[in-house]
């Protein structure tokens, strides 16, 4: 089965990315290896650390390897899948370059020290949804009453759905939550093992929806913004080392990088046909279909790709202490910069 990239947000509980961040951080250290520069045509080796497996979310980043944009800006790049401890203490310690994760462990990483800082946005929103079966007649979130939620049981889950029935009018005493851990969130609603879970809109939503047939409802996270905040997810991060000593290579990293997600908001079709060259085990109708469904999305409309606002940062750090899952606020301005991307607006989506 194959595991979607949501999976990995919900199976990360804010307490056990502290743990392991307060390992990394006792551990971490500069990295010599990092770069520098580009030389005379020597290629800089680099790694990128994914949050999950291969998926259209990173479509950008395949297509900039596969069309040789990366080899253009003298990075010889190596893409790999997460380590077990995650995303943020690999990078803080300088075994990878850059990764992929989401600020929902990036704030509770630098809460315990670890020196990692968002450089781009994969996407300008969060395409995060509740979905259910149709069938379930969850059209709102006061709905989710006496319904129950399938999911990782970490302390975000718990607090997002409450605050969204309790926002809505409803009561969140009257949802269950039971833990199922990774499984076919479309399969155990069929079989009655739960009724909705937290999903990708433009991956498991889609794949249910437009791939196998089947009607689901969705609430997406968006909609809700008076009632949850908007975060960055999945975010490009690299160390507060590597910016230091190599601030050319996060330079010229998201230069090729950028390029890479201008083609796949440009040409879907082509990013997703890349895309599957480089992960042949994927599903060609949901690649393609979740192409065309992130062109418009991957970034803002005059806005370049992979800029970050300071406003959601700030509004979403202080969700996490509101609710308990930070012992005290952060400094958000210091997790983030765009100093490192390009300048130019996002082509239109085709």
């Amino acid at each position: 089965m194959h595991r979607t990239p949501a999976a990995l947000r919900r199976a990360l509980s804010f307490f056990a990315v502290l743990a392991l961040a307060v390992t990394a951080g006792a551990c971490s250290s500069s990295g010599d290896d990092a770069g520098g520069g580009e030389g005379d045509g020597d290629s800089r080796q680099v790694t990128l650390m994914l949050n999950w497996t291969p998926n259209a979310q990173h479509a950008g980043i395949y297509a900039a390897q596969e069309l040789g944009y990366y080899d253009d800006a003298g990075i010889d790049l190596e893409i790999v899948e997460p380590a077990s401890t995650g995303v943020e203490p690999v990078v803080a310690s300088g075994e990878a370059e850059f990764g992929i994760a989401q600020a929902e462990s990036l704030l509770p990483a630098r809460a315990a020290g670890v020196p990692v800082v968002s450089i781009a946005t994969l996407l300008p929103h969060n395409d995060s949804s509740l979905m259910s079966l149709a069938e379930a007649g969850i059209e709102r979130p006061r709905d989710l009453e006496d319904h129950t939620y399938g999911g990782y049981g970490g302390a975000l889950e718990t607090e997002l759905v409450n605050r969204l029935v309790e926002c809505d009018g409803g009561d969140p005493s009257k949802v269950e939550f039971v833990e199922v851990g990774n499984v076919d969130y479309l399969t155990g609603m069929q079989r009655d093992r739960f009724d909705f879970a937290w999903v990708f809109n433009g991956w498991d939503a889609l794949r249910a929806d437009t791939v196998d047939g089947v009607e689901v409802t969705t609430l997406p996270f968006i909609e809700y913004e008076d009632c949850i905040p908007d975060w960055y997810t999945p975010l490009l991060l690299t160390s507060e080392d590597t910016i230091a000593e190599d601030p050319e290579l996060v330079r010229d990293f998201l230069a090729a990088t950028a390029r890479g997600y201008d083609l796949a908001i440009t040409d879907p079709q082509q990013a997703a046909d890349l895309l599957l060259e480089a992960a042949p085990e994927l599903d060609r109708d949901l690649v393609e279909a979740s192409g065309i469904y992130h062109a418009e999305r991957f970034a803002e409309e005059g806005e370049p790709w992979g800029i970050e606002e300071a406003r959601v940062w700030a509004d979403f750090g202080g969700f996490l202490v509101d609710v308990g899952l930070l012992d005290e606020a952060v400094d958000t301005d210091a997790a983030f910069t765009n100093e490192f991307l390009p300048a130019e607006p996002a082509p239109a989506a085709s």
